[in-house]
């Protein structure tokens, strides 16, 4: 499945602090959505993972990747994202 263009993505609460905690954006969250696969983890929701060029420090460490891993669910006017993972490479 991907995204088909006809529905707003909004961040929960829980998703907006997720992204401060983990060194996402609520950008790179909404490309993954939009450009990414997604894939069903469970009931109805889902989870995409997209790679972006970091080339910067992060906690101390150099990183040259870091992959944006939403978890979200689609609803009938919208996407809700629940959580977000981040992973540095």
């Amino acid at each position: 499945m991907q995204y088909d263009g006809n529905k707003s993505i909004r961040l929960s609460r829980h998703a907006q602090e997720q992204c401060q905690e983990r060194g996402a954006t609520e950008d790179e969250v909404k490309t993954a959505i939009i450009e990414a696969r997604w894939a069903i983890v469970r009931d109805n929701r889902f989870e995409c993972k997209y790679s972006f060029q970091f080339n910067a420090l992060w906690g101390n460490k150099y990183y040259a990747i870091k992959e944006v891993r939403p978890i979200f669910v689609e609803e009938d006017n919208e996407i809700v994202v629940i959580t977000i993972y981040t992973y540095y490479n």
